[in-house]
């Protein structure tokens, strides 16, 4: 979340050390409940094999690592103390409800999830067997990215100047889509060295309205760069759905190509205008629906495990 700009170098550093330990302590934390719930479960199996008994469905063992679409601490505008995301949201889908080790953070952009500090996180959480149920390694592993390599004080550097003939400056545009396809490429590398034959799912988002509302502790996020460059909402929301629409038809090409083990779930279109909360983030119920998206491949994926 945003840093306040007229804070002394001092009080940036500080906060910014802060933040840091508060998501390392998030991510113990998380990793903690995870661990213990998968020690149940194979506690479970273990007694009915040895009272000869039929073995308890074994839900799906799963890592996520994402933005905020899957680590959200609000409540739309508002904090609750609680995350509202579609991680949190999956975790309660399904017939049979599935463990998801979530080392996400938002705010990230792909160069920061794919950098050296968050490659290491992931290594750590694949390595644990306490982590997982079957050999050692999850099920699948969920990933959201790219939303954040585009959005923010940023998005001016892809428009045109109002009058343009494009709304985003495709040669700008597409050299931040190659960066974006670049970080999901040393992804499937990451898993094929560390996870080699866990399939990967990831999400195209869908088309948000950018009309500059946001919770009080950070953005908004595009109607900033919109109104500098030129352009009303309407004719913003046009070029962001631009935007996203060749944001996915990236991630449908990644998905082509079978190497790559990547499925690619169809999120946009789902959401209707009351489901934001704001600019970039639905309401919890809109992350549902998100969620229910990705239950849906998973269970195409994994029949009879979700």
């Amino acid at each position: 979340m945003d840093i306040d700009r007229g804070a002394s170098m001092d009080e940036k550093i500080d906060l910014h050390q802060q933040l840091h330990e508060a998501m390392d302590d998030e991510i113990a934390k998380r990793t903690q409940i995870h661990q213990a719930n998968i020690a149940r479960i194979k506690s479970a199996i273990a007694t009915r094999r040895l009272a000869a008994a039929p073995a308890p469905s074994v839900p799906l063992a799963l890592l996520a690592h994402g933005d905020s679409w899957f680590d959200y601490p609000l409540s739309g505008n508002a904090y609750t103390g609680s995350n509202t995301d579609t991680i949190v949201q999956l975790q309660s889908l399904g017939t049979i409800n599935p463990m998801i080790l979530n080392v996400s953070q938002w705010g990230d952009a792909t160069t920061a999830e794919l950098g050296l500090t968050k490659q290491q996180r992931m290594i750590a959480a694949l390595q644990n067997s306490a982590n997982w149920l079957t050999g050692n390694k999850p099920d699948a592993i969920l990933f959201s990215g790219g939303g954040d390599d585009i959005a923010g004080d940023q998005f001016c550097i892809f428009l045109d100047y109002a009058g343009g003939a494009n709304g985003l400056d495709p040669v700008r545009f597409q050299a931040v889509l190659d960066m974006v396809k670049s970080s999901y490429g040393d992804l499937f590398a990451f898993r094929d060295k560390y996870a080699a034959g866990v399939p990967i799912f990831g999400h195209c988002y869908d088309f948000p309205i950018p009309n500059g509302v946001h919770p009080i502790c950070t953005g908004p996020w595009l109607k900033p760069s919109l109104d500098y460059c030129g352009y009303n909402v309407a004719q913003g929301t046009a070029i962001v759905r631009q935007a996203l629409l060749a944001f996915k038809t990236v991630l449908q090409g990644l998905a082509a190509v079978a190497s790559n083990n990547f499925i690619l779930v169809e999120t946009q279109g789902t959401l209707q205008p009351a489901d934001w909360a704001n600019e970039l983030h639905p309401f919890p119920g809109g992350f549902q629906a998100i969620a229910e998206k990705f239950v849906a491949a998973l269970r195409t994926k994994f029949p009879n495990r979700i």
